[in-house]
């Protein structure tokens, strides 16, 4: 099994980075203005600015 890589407001982040929103099924597409955060292991995921829409860890940070 695979590190999770979406998680919703609420959970708790993993590893210490940056995350961005990404669309629940549009991961290829994308989205505009998309939020980013900075988060350290263990801190929760904060409300995304739609609710259809997840956390995903930014780039190898």
């Amino acid at each position: 099994m695979g590190e999770k890589t979406e998680f919703r407001p609420g959970e708790h982040a993993p590893n210490n980075g940056s995350y961005i929103e990404i669309g629940e099924n549009d991961f290829h597409m994308g989205i505009n203005n998309p939020l980013k955060i900075t988060l350290k292991a263990g801190e929760c995921f904060p409300e995304t600015s739609n609710h259809n829409r997840k956390w995903t860890k930014m780039g190898n940070n």
